[in-house]
């Protein structure tokens, strides 16, 4: 195997538009594994919503979660890095989304926190990904938090991204959907994490391949040795790809990885 490190994002390319593991994914996937290299799921998810997709793929080995922020071995939940918020510089981002009543939760490495009680279709909708909020009514941060996620519509979201891009010395803006806004480290991104986890396991970027398909996996695309968008990708996430495979709902993951093996 080429490729001693294989990085691949998990919403719009490990999983297609129904949020599944499609069988031909899956297959090559472990094949790929079997073969010497090692999977990590790349993803803007938290520890909890993508552990249970690593045991579905029946591997094992580090995770890079909450877009960079996060990661750690899977099978002793060991924390290898860690890039926590600055405190203080979430005060603006918080005071702007209660003023607007705007919804936010913020993640630890392994928790998320909400300030007050959920309806129950909100509830649902976060244990679909194997998440329960915590209830914590405090002004700031909890220690150890990664990340404030920040949902809305299109126009709040659109309108918070475009006042908060040009804010210096602030956390980072990551827009992995139309529907949400990541606010992070300025340091924590995918390909630094991506970079990290390559220096730990002895490798250069040129044995490391990354698969993904929005803004937020621009940076280990740029990282990699080897990068692929797939098909449903925006087009400036293509552009920063090398190459471009089939979509999420065609088994783009597969088609690189079983091309790989037959090399």
């Amino acid at each position: 195997m080429q490729f001693r490190l294989i990085a691949i994002d998990v919403d719009g390319t490990l999983l297609d538009d129904e949020e599944k593991l499609r069988p031909r994914v899956r297959k090559a996937i472990r094949n790929a594994a079997a073969s010497g290299a090692e999977i990590v799921l790349c993803t803007g998810r938290s520890p909890a919503s993508t552990l249970p997709l690593l045991a579905e793929l029946g591997l094992s080995g580090a995770v890079i979660a909450h877009n960079g922020a996060v990661i750690l071995e899977s099978a002793s939940r060991r924390i290898l890095h860690e890039a926590n918020l600055p405190r203080r510089s979430a005060a603006p981002y918080l005071e702007y989304c209660r003023e607007r009543g705007i919804h936010f939760d913020i993640s630890t490495a392994f928790d998320l926190y909400v300030e007050k009680e959920l309806t129950r279709e909100a509830l649902e909708t976060y244990g679909r990904y194997w998440i329960r909020p915590i209830v914590r009514k405090e002004p700031e941060p909890p220690e150890g938090a990664v990340r404030i996620t920040v949902y809305g519509s299109r126009e709040e979201i659109d309108d918070a991204e475009a006042r908060w891009s040009g804010l210096s010395g602030g956390l980072s803006v990551h827009r992995s959907d139309y529907r949400f806004i990541d606010l992070q480290h300025p340091e924590a991104t995918k390909g630094s994490a991506l970079e990290r986890l390559a220096g730990l396991r002895g490798l250069t970027r040129r044995e490391v391949l990354a698969i993904g398909n929005y803004y937020n996996d621009i940076s280990m695309l740029r990282y990699a040795g080897r990068s692929v968008a797939v098909a449903n990708a925006p087009a400036e996430v293509r552009a920063a790809a090398g190459e471009v495979t089939l979509s999420n709902n065609e088994d783009g993951v597969a088609v690189v990885l079983e091309e790989l093996l037959r090399g």
